[in-house]
């Protein structure tokens, strides 16, 4: 039984708004993760900007052209790897924001473990980030 055109604009109206409610949502926690440790930001803003491509090219290419997180994303876009380098940055300050936290909630097993749950997961995520290979020009 063939779908009829409205039944696929509704669907793909219904696609767009939650491609648009999940990439509001992951750049959201992006901008959290700045300032929390052991949430990475990376992901979720390269998240936000597979989804916004789906639902709004406009918020999409706000994304690209942004002064701060622009650069990441047409880099993600061209090679879809991150360096060695900039996964050493991540795990590296994710590792001491996530030691500070947990020195400042001593005494406090539970909130402890949950960071280092947190810290675990981040880890792993950035982790799992193709690495992009050197070339002979990054070399120099």
């Amino acid at each position: 039984m063939p779908t009829a055109p409205t039944e696929i604009k509704q669907r793909s109206r219904l696609a767009k708004a939650l491609y648009g409610l999940v990439g509001g949502i992951a750049l959201a926690l992006g901008i959290i993760g700045i300032f929390l440790p052991g949430l990475p930001t990376t992901p979720f803003v390269l998240l936000a900007a597979a989804c916004f491509a789906k639902a709004s090219p406009r918020v999409h290419q706000w994304m690209l052209q942004h002064q701060l997180i622009g650069p990441m994303l047409r880099n993600w876009e061209e090679h879809r790897s991150l360096t060695l380098r900039t996964k050493c940055i991540a795990i590296g300050s994710m590792s001491v924001m996530i030691a500070v936290s947990i020195w400042s909630f001593s005494g406090r097993p539970w909130i402890q473990l949950s960071l280092l749950i947190l810290a675990a997961i981040g880890a792993a995520t950035v982790l799992r980030i193709p690495t992009r290979p050197q070339t002979d020009s990054a070399q120099k």
